[in-house]
């Protein structure tokens, strides 16, 4: 289009639209931050990090969860609470903290009524109490507050430690509760860092970190009704993710917008004109490319996680409004400062100028196209190669899960305190397997429990017990334990009653999980109605969910991402090799995690779910940037043919992309501040995956095999042929 006509184009706008169009799109964003804003701070209200709510309801484990009601009084969640010394606790200690534990309810708001005993081990050295808690959004608190409690009244000495179920959340509560300040203070302060070096502007970072932050608030406001009105289920990792994954696309498709306005700006003068041509060159890249990302995450709807099938809409819903501001707000904002938003280096018009430079003289970019050109076959074969054998790392990635303990990384007092536990006590205490039986049935079951070697003890729930708990022996339901307890009868709910099963191990080990699948298997033969639940069923249920869904869902986010590139690019050569370069990037990038994951940081494994979400955003946004780069790359082609448009292409977007690979690198990278082992091992794959995407596969090897290939790559469209 020559200036003459771009100026036409522009003139068929009223002078008032023009005015008023801009103005009214930034109105209408501005407002939706307004409103939206103040939900940052009100995300608790609807999430949740419990992960029975998270397994399908067809789970054994859930279908416990969802009767515990029935047997025990309120929606609470159990505490263990460890007291160690050194020497022996004397019977004057231990009565003296036995008066205060039968205050604590009194004391410490959100503790239970029906707060157990003390208890002694049998060294002398230990006691541990069971406090039921307050489950709602104040645990961490109430937490806090026992432990404190404890420790201000206790004898000089003794150390004090909550753990269980109760202190294991307070811990991930802990963990996630930086996602609004800290989370979102490091990524931002990258991102602008990222901007100002790339821009070497004043306005420009405000303008594009601005269209991101709005995009945000936008997507927290819709998803934060969405799961308040029960249709979504939001927690602490979906949170991060989203926070995170809105402000990297957003950023990414800003810089794409904001390249092409500034090549435009240098082709025609008007600033209405370039405007509309910059869309329309950034609009199929922009579409493509969210659509792509989209579709990889609605995939995960086919989840039976429902952490997972949440996060699916939860983050296409973001990247909906990240693609919604990057061609609304960011044009209507630089639309209204034009070139000024560049300053101090405002672009110039210079048509001839930009002409040359799209040329394979002169740059960075247009020197490695010019390298690319002379040497491509041995560079594709070479980095192909060196991709492969950081493949063979992801041997060394154990991804059959985490105990519990281990989720939060740092200090972490309930897993102090389970250790201490395990020294003095049965590693399981506090965190029994809980069968539900028919009341015909109990001591059947008890019994099929008793003759596991994984358990300790077993009691069944009497709500009128004293110890909230009758034990069961081989002989029956003893009469003996706390003045009362004999008298009192099992709570039978439905016909039938709740078994608890004390582990040896402690609940979050391999041991402890190997016993719970023997019992399940023992009870299908002999007691086949019962239910098998608790903190270690949820676990294992969890798990077993994650693996399944890695096996269904990776297959069909390639084959959705594939089918997309073929309508984008109208052929089916080049999709297949741009999803084969990104999958071999994605195994180098878990190849190499899976190396300093094992030798260098000692993890203690990894979740099931953390090579699926890595693969999910790693292909989905490893292919933004050969969408970027090949969209590129068929325009230049229908020019200049096949070969020509590939050198013509990387020089042209060869800065913009890498810029955008360093913003999603840095941004995913900020998730490590989080102290959870999920989201560091999840912001080292997809970072490190990123800058591979970047600087290795989209710069060097699509490039130089889509030249050694030449218009062989568009076939079976005419470019194939030769025909533009």
């Amino acid at each position: 289009m020559t200036e003459q006509r771009a100026r036409t184009e522009t003139r068929r706008w009223p002078t008032w639209l023009r005015v008023l169009l801009p103005a009214a799109l930034i109105l209408v964003w501005v407002a939706a931050a307004g409103v939206g804003g103040p939900y940052f701070g009100k995300v608790s209200e609807v999430s949740s990090n419990d992960q029975t709510t998270y397994l399908p309801t067809s789970a054994e484990a859930t279908q416990v969860q969802e009767r515990l009601g029935d047997f025990r009084e309120g929606d609470e969640i159990p505490a263990v609470v460890v007291l160690t010394q050194q020497e022996p606790f004397s019977e004057q200690e231990l009565a003296e903290l036995g008066a205060l534990v039968a205050e604590l309810p009194d004391r410490v708001p959100g503790v239970g009524s029906g707060i157990s005993p003390l208890l002694p081990s049998e060294d002398g050295r230990a006691a541990q109490l069971f406090a039921p808690l307050d489950s709602g959004e104040g645990l961490r608190d109430t937490v806090n507050a026992l432990g404190d409690e404890l420790r201000a009244e206790a004898p000089e000495g003794v150390e004090v430690f909550v753990t269980g179920p109760a202190g294991f959340t307070a811990d991930l509560v802990n963990g996630f509760s930086g996602i609004d300040g800290i989370l979102l203070g490091v990524a931002l302060a990258a991102v602008f860092l990222i901007l100002i070096i790339v821009y070497r502007s004043l306005l420009l970072p405000v303008a594009v970190l601005g269209t991101s932050v709005i995009a945000l608030t936008a997507a927290l406001l819709l998803n934060w009704w969405l799961a308040k009105w029960g249709l979504l289920m939001l927690s602490g990792q979906t949170q991060g993710i989203l926070f995170i994954l809105v402000i990297g696309a957003a950023t990414d498709y800003s810089l794409l917008y904001v390249s092409r306005y500034r090549e435009e700006l240098r082709l025609v003068e008007d600033r209405g004109a370039a405007t509309l041509r910059a869309l329309k060159g950034s609009l199929e890249p922009i579409l493509a490319s969210g659509g792509t990302v989209i579709a990889g995450l609605l995939c995960l709807l086919l989840s039976d996680l429902k952490s997972n099938s949440s996060l699916g809409p939860i983050a296409a819903i973001g990247i909906v409004f990240a693609m919604l501001a990057a061609l609304t707000l960011l044009p209507a904002i630089l639309f209204a400062f034009g070139r000024a938003a560049f300053w101090p280096r405002r672009p110039k018009y210079e048509p001839e100028v930009v002409a040359a430079e799209h040329g394979v003289h002169g740059g960075v970019w247009a020197k490695l196209a010019g390298w690319i050109k002379r040497r491509h076959r041995p560079i594709w074969i070479v980095t192909a190669l060196a991709l492969a054998v950081g493949v063979a790392g992801a041997t060394q990635l154990d991804a059959s899960g985490v105990p519990q303990s281990d989720l939060v990384l740092g200090a972490s007092e309930a897993r102090d305190g389970q250790q201490a536990l395990g020294e003095h006590f049965p590693g399981g205490s506090g965190s029994p397997v809980l069968v539900i039986t028919p009341e015909a049935q109990l001591q059947r079951t008890a019994d099929t429990l008793l003759a596991q070697s994984g358990i300790d003890s077993v009691t069944v729930v009497a709500t009128d017990a004293v110890s909230g708990a009758l034990p069961v022996t081989a002989d029956g339901i003893t009469a003996f334990g706390p003045p009362g307890a004999a008298q009192a009868e099992p709570t039978v709910a439905g016909g039938d009653v709740l078994l608890q099963g004390t582990l040896t191990a402690a609940a979050d080990s391999d041991a402890a999980g190997e016993t719970v699948r023997e019992l399940r298997t023992a009870l299908a033969d002999a007691v086949p109605d019962a239910l098998v639940g608790g903190v270690t069923a949820t676990a294992i249920d969890t798990n077993d969910a994650s693996i399944h869904d890695r096996t269904l869902i990776i297959p069909i986010v390639l084959l959705v991402i594939t089918l997309i590139l073929m309508l984008l690019l109208r052929s089916l050569v080049a999709p297949l090799l741009l999803v084969a370069t990104t999958v071999l990037s994605f195994g180098t990038a878990l190849g190499v995690a899976g190396l300093l994951f094992t030798h260098v940081f000692h993890f203690p494994g990894a979740d099931p779910a953390v090579p699926l979400y890595s693969f999910v955003f790693l292909v989905a946004l490893g292919i933004d940037y050969n969408i970027f780069l090949m969209t590129r790359v068929r325009e230049e082609s229908l020019a200049h043919g096949t070969r020509q448009g590939v050198l013509r292409g990387l020089s042209i977007t060869g800065g913009v992309i890498t810029s955008a690979g360093l913003v999603l690198a840095a941004t995913f990278a900020a998730l490590s501040v989080i102290p959870i082992l999920f989201l560091v091992q999840i912001a080292f794959i997809v970072a490190f995956g990123v800058l591979l995407d970047t600087f290795i596969v989209r710069s060097l090897l699509v490039p130089a095999l889509s030249y050694d290939v030449g218009r062989a790559i568009w076939w079976p469209s005419k470019l194939a042929r030769g025909e533009r």
